[in-house]
């Protein structure tokens, strides 16, 4: 029985690191197989401590993974406590779905779809501890590019909430308006009307401030994030670092804003440090209201590392947020860094090259092909059928002269790097 308890080990910490070294697109099919051993499940989704985008990843039953939004990931992922285990039911297509929910340490969240019960939750939230901090390194290590399609992404998706909005509350407006004329004798009816009309606009703008909820940070939350995610990297290093804290009353970070700073900041910790003579990081955070201002100072001998990989790709990070670095190297007295991200993104550029010779309807499916949507989700969203889209897909691919989604989000956001540039 001991051969056999250690036998299983041995397996589960093969497993294990098969799991944290596989590459990204086969890290939920390893996960899956790692954790089936403890509670067997139908399928899971995984969903990185920074969730901008496109660090959601699956595997199993393609209802369930594609059938649980981000909206509904991003709200379990921010009300789980860390490090904890938890069952509950999702309404997924309309069909009640158990899930358990494991959140880790550093935030990252875990579901498993339909877990059997087995009692062995604990030990599948142990190995998604360590499970989670390579999936928080590969969301780490997404290219800066990345970066440019969330905040482009979360532009139009704000325009388009907020042109919703004031479509629906002058329409609404408007009826309540007609409704309260004394031309109308029909009391009753004009009460009744007014009041569907008054929900309706309580109902919109609860929406809108629901959104905004879910793709904004605090940006103090932010910062002590910031706080948890240093320690494991300064843990085994002769290194301090010194936070000073951010108002209490800073504007919220949106999401993929607060993720790319975290990214920054480590990385330019990483950049300070390779000078041995490093022994200290000063930390500070900062909002005027429209930018974010991360200030960071070291104590060396402020000695020039200008082809330091991490300082080129922390560079390449805040260009991708629209941002711009200040560098100071003062001899003798250390390196200065003065970073600022602005907190809006980028207006939708609406226009594409002439040349691309695009219809409207074509620039619209481009768009949303660019941001990851499928043709079930365009659809929905502009009105039309899959069928549809297809012809559009088709016609773009055709004027773009590339093959594949891959290639045209590729060649757009090429585009929209220029005009950010």
């Amino acid at each position: 029985m001991a051969d056999g308890g250690v036998d299983a080990t041995a397996d589960t910490l093969r497993a294990l690191v098969e799991t944290v070294t596989a590459p990204a697109h086969a890290l939920a099919e390893r996960l899956s197989l790692l954790v089936s051993a403890f509670v067997p499940h139908d399928a899971l989704i995984v969903l990185a401590a920074d969730a901008s985008g496109g660090h959601r990843v699956g595997a199993g039953a393609a209802r369930f993974v594609g059938g649980v939004s981000y909206l509904v990931l991003d709200e379990l992922r921010r009300t789980g406590m860390p490090d904890s285990a938890r069952r509950t039911t999702l309404d997924v297509d309309g069909v009640g779905v158990e899930v358990l929910q494991l959140t880790a340490r550093n935030g990252a969240l875990l579901l498993l779809a339909e877990p059997r019960p087995t009692g062995d939750e604990a030990v599948v939230l142990d190995l998604w501890n360590v499970v989670a901090l390579r999936v928080q390194d590969l969301a780490d290590a997404a290219p800066p590019l990345y970066l440019q399609l969330a905040r482009a992404s979360s532009g139009e998706r704000m325009e388009a909430l907020t042109e919703l909005s004031d479509e629906y509350s002058t329409t609404l407006e408007t009826v309540l308006a007609a409704l309260r004329s004394a031309s109308l004798d029909d009391a009753a009816a004009r009460a009744s009307a007014t009041a569907v009309a008054a929900e309706g606009l309580v109902h919109l703008r609860t929406a809108s401030d629901r959104v905004r909820a879910f793709t904004e940070e605090p940006v103090t939350t932010a910062f002590q994030r910031l706080r948890d995610d240093l320690r494991p990297l300064v843990r085994y290093r002769d290194i301090e670092v010194q936070f000073v804290e951010p108002p209490v009353d800073g504007r919220p970070l949106p999401s993929e804003v607060a993720h790319g700073a975290r990214a920054v900041v480590r990385g330019s910790i990483l950049a300070l440090i390779e000078n041995p003579h490093v022994g200290r990081v000063r930390v500070q955070w900062d909002c005027d209201g429209t930018n974010l201002l991360i200030d960071m100072r070291d104590d060396g001998r402020g000695e020039a590392v200008d082809d330091s990989i991490q300082l080129q790709l922390t560079r390449d990070r805040i260009h991708a947020l629209g941002g711009h670095l200040t560098r100071h190297v003062t001899p003798g007295w250390g390196t200065e860094m003065a970073i600022v991200i602005p907190l809006d993104p980028p207006r939708s550029a609406g226009g594409v090259p002439v040349a691309w010779a695009l219809r409207p309807r074509e620039v619209d499916v481009l768009q949303r092909l660019a941001a990851g949507r499928r043709n079930r989700d365009i659809a929905a969203e502009l009105s039309i059928s899959e069928n549809t889209v297809k012809f559009h897909v088709a016609g773009v691919y055709r004027k773009l002269g590339v093959q594949s989604r891959a290639e045209a989000t590729a060649l757009y956001l090429s585009r929209m790097g220029s005009a950010l540039s």
